[in-house]
Parts: structure tokens; C-alpha cells; sequence
């Protein structure tokens, strides 16, 4: 099996574990997920603030093991590849259920709480995203493994890197601009994901299309960040 394969299978067990961990979530979230306006907004911060806290974020060592060796900027676009590779699968793969749906219109009543798990999972995989390359690039956030959850999920909802140097960059708990700012961000995953309800597949081509490019967005701004940080040059 070749290199980026193996890579691929690690990080696809560890989505399954992360599902895993996410099942419980989902339930809820087919419960809840007809909260209207605001309150769904409240709702899905609470659920994946609960979340964060568990998700496996791996250090650079684990990170170097797994991606054979690779370091810099090649291990983080290694990583920015299979992250994007994963949540374009999440968007097609929504976009196929629905597509089946609208053959069974009666079904479409499970498309909010499919909508809500597209979002928790896309939302995890990209938080995950973020906190390892801050690993890649050796820009250590203090605290605890809580406190460090906490400050990814903040700089995930500002798509910002986390610059331990400024204090309101690392909160230890959620403020009311933090939290509005979390709401304001799942809002918009959750809109985006409105498109895998597209017939005939159209869907699944919307959805895949817009995840990989939020998460290569969202992967350039970090990474941007982390250079200036380190004092790196940028990219080519």
C-alpha cells in the first residue's frame, strides 16, 4: 500500500472513531433539529462545545509517524489534502442521501437532522484541522487539553490561527462575542449544507464543491497566520 494511502486509511479510522463519539450528538440532533432560528443556533453551539473537548488531536511526533516522516509545509499540506478530502466526502455523500430522498419525498422529513450532522462532522474535521497545524508549525497554545479545545473552537469560528501572544486570542471560556461568533459560523456551515438538498445528485456536486473549498480556505488563512507567527516566509 503507498504512502498517501496508509496516511489516508490513519486518518479515515480516526474519523470513524471521531463518528463514533459524535453518535450520541446525532441522536439529539434528530430530536432537535427543527429548533427554529436562534435557539438552533444556541442549540448546535452547545452540542459541538461538547464535542470539541474529545476530539483526537495528534502532536507533532504522532502527526510525523503517521504522514511517514513528512515535515513543514509538505506534512501540512499532507494534512490539509486528507481534511479536505474528507469533508468533500461528507458533502457528496449528503448530497447522494438526498438525492434518494426526493425519490421518497416522504424521507425529506430526515433532512434536518442530516443537515445537522453534516455540519457537526464538517465543523470537527476542520477544528481538528486547525489544531494540528498549529502542531506542524511549532505555535504551542497553552492550558489545558480543555482549555486548548476551547481556544481552537473560538479561532475556528473567526477562521483565524490562535496567536498565544494575545490574550483574547486564548479564552478559557466562552464569552458572548465568542459564543455569537461560534453560532454565526455553524449557522453558515449549516447553510451551506442546504445545498446537498439538490435532486438528482446536483446536491451531492454542491455540497462535495463548497466543503473543499471552505476547508482549503480556512487551511490558507491558519496557515497564513502561523507563518507570520513563526516569522516564516510565505508560500509560494
Amino acid at each position: 500500500m503507498g504512502k498517501l494511502s496508509s496516511a489516508e486509511d490513519m486518518d479515515g479510522a480516526e474519523r470513524r472513531r471521531l463518528l463514533g463519539r459524535l453518535s450520541m450528538s446525532l441522536v439529539a440532533a434528530a430530536r432537535r433539529a427543527r429548533v427554529p432560528g436562534a435557539g438552533r443556533g444556541r442549540w448546535l453551539a452547545d452540542v459541538f462545545a461538547s464535542i470539541v473537548p474529545r476530539l483526537p488531536i495528534r502532536d507533532l511526533a504522532t502527526l510525523q509517524e503517521h504522514h511517514y516522516g513528512l515535515t513543514g509545509e509538505a506534512l501540512a499540506d499532507d494534512l490539509v489534502r486528507t481534511a479536505t478530502k474528507a469533508t468533500t466526502a461528507v458533502g457528496a455523500v449528503g448530497g447522494a442521501l438526498a438525492a434518494a430522498e426526493f425519490a421518497a419525498p416522504p424521507l425529506l422529513l430526515s433532512a434536518p437532522a442530516q443537515l445537522v450532522a453534516e455540519t457537526l462532522v464538517v465543523a470537527a474535521i476542520e477544528v481538528k484541522l486547525l489544531a494540528e497545524l498549529h502542531e506542524v508549525y511549532g505555535v504551542q497554545v497553552p492550558g489545558t487539553g480543555s482549555q486548548r479545545a476551547m481556544a481552537f473552537m473560538v479561532a475556528w469560528s473567526r477562521q483565524r490561527g490562535v496567536d498565544p501572544l494575545a490574550p483574547a486570542s486564548v479564552t478559557l471560556a466562552l464569552g458572548t462575542a465568542a459564543k455569537a461568533g461560534l453560532r454565526k459560523r455553524l449557522m453558515r456551515t449549516l447553510g451551506r449544507h442546504l445545498t446537498t438538498l439538490g435532486p438528482f445528485l446536483t446536491g451531492a456536486v454542491a455540497g462535495g464543491a463548497l466543503n473543499r473549498l471552505a476547508t482549503k480556505r480556512l487551511a490558507q488563512t491558519v496557515r497564513a497566520d502561523l507563518r507570520r507567527q513563526r516569522a516564516l516566509p510565505p508560500a509560494d
